[in-house]
């Protein structure tokens, strides 16, 4: 016969009791970091901060972008790599950090083994574009160009391992093209130049060049979005004017340490779509050249996989130049 007496049972029943509560206490409990690899202004801040906006709201805890850039989005991502699997330190993740990065030189983590990918934002396409006097009037004014004139064609892009130069690359590649990088330290500068007439081609982001384009001071020969953007309805894509290979986007998502728990990922995964779908995100994204994804953490695993596969050869056979 149990002889333990009735108020040490209670007192056991109410201890097991709290510390299953304890256990069971739902993320977030504190308020949780999101770093931005990269500096203030950028895509990689902008589209951070609407995340942490929108998961504050629908989860009632503080959600603080934290710039930490440099070394091509690699210390920003080696802080979250090597962080606790406990949902409280995110990054902004990306094809220039994640993919191109480390394609280009030794990543101080893996891009996959290293991360749980949790929810894509988005991206911006890139668009190849020329100042008006240029004589390419087309892209296949262009491809011919670079093919007959001995000297080719130059191109400035934000800087090597971009996804301005990396595209451009690709172009030049499969076409068996002359095109003569030109690097510059940021795009703002490459565009400044196309439009002084010191270099006659640009690789850059619609969400850089796309108010030169909407002004008529640059001709976008083709972007590399799925489909033409409302914004820009003389801007072709690659894939219409008969490269399909060239559809991409500068993109950038969520990610968190790798064995982040399951319930933690859907959950912001969750809140990110609903969130990156509403009017006012969807206003702000048009802005921007960005279109939202219906992405689950599955698909945006399998999304990362299969560009690192796609770009590194690539980044490799550019050779950094």
């Amino acid at each position: 016969m149990d002889r333990t007496p009735r108020h040490l049972v209670a007192v056991l029943l109410f201890l097991l009791a709290a510390s299953g509560a304890h256990a069971q206490a739902p993320w977030p409990q504190r308020p949780v970091k999101i770093i931005a690899p990269f500096s203030p202004g950028g895509s990689a801040d902008t589209l951070g901060r609407i995340a942490a906006q929108k998961l504050a709201d629908a989860l009632k805890q503080s959600f603080i972008v934290e710039n930490r850039p440099g070394a091509g989005g690699f210390i920003g991502s080696e802080i979250v790599a090597k962080a606790a699997p406990d949902g409280y330190t995110l990054v902004v993740s990306g094809i220039a950090s994640h993919v191109l990065a480390p394609a280009l030189s030794k990543a101080p983590f893996d891009p996959m083994r290293d991360f749980t990918h949790i929810a894509l934002f988005g991206g911006p396409p890139t668009a190849l574009v020329v100042h008006p006097d240029f004589p390419a009037k087309t892209l296949g004014d262009f491809i011919a160009l670079a093919k007959s004139r001995a000297e080719g064609i130059a191109y400035g892009s934000p800087g090597n391992g971009t996804h301005g130069h990396m595209v451009a690359e690709m172009l030049r590649q499969s076409l068996d093209l002359r095109l003569t990088h030109v690097p510059y330290k940021g795009a703002a500068l490459a565009v400044a130049d196309i439009l002084a007439g010191h270099v006659p081609a640009g690789s850059f982001t619609l969400t850089t060049s796309g108010q030169q384009v909407r002004a008529g001071k640059l001709r976008a020969l083709a972007t590399t979005g799925e489909r033409r953007l409302a914004d820009y309805p003389d801007a072709p894509t690659f894939a219409e004017l008969g490269h399909p290979a060239l559809t991409s986007i500068t993109w950038f998502g969520l990610s968190g340490p790798a064995g982040l728990p399951v319930e933690i990922v859907n959950a912001i995964n969750a809140e990110v779509r609903k969130g990156f779908v509403a009017p006012d995100v969807r206003e702000k994204l048009r802005t921007e050249a960005i279109e939202p994804n219906e992405m689950d953490a599955r698909q945006y695993t399998a999304f990362v996989e299969r560009e690192i596969t796609r770009w590194t050869p690539i980044v490799r056979n550019a050779g950094g130049k």
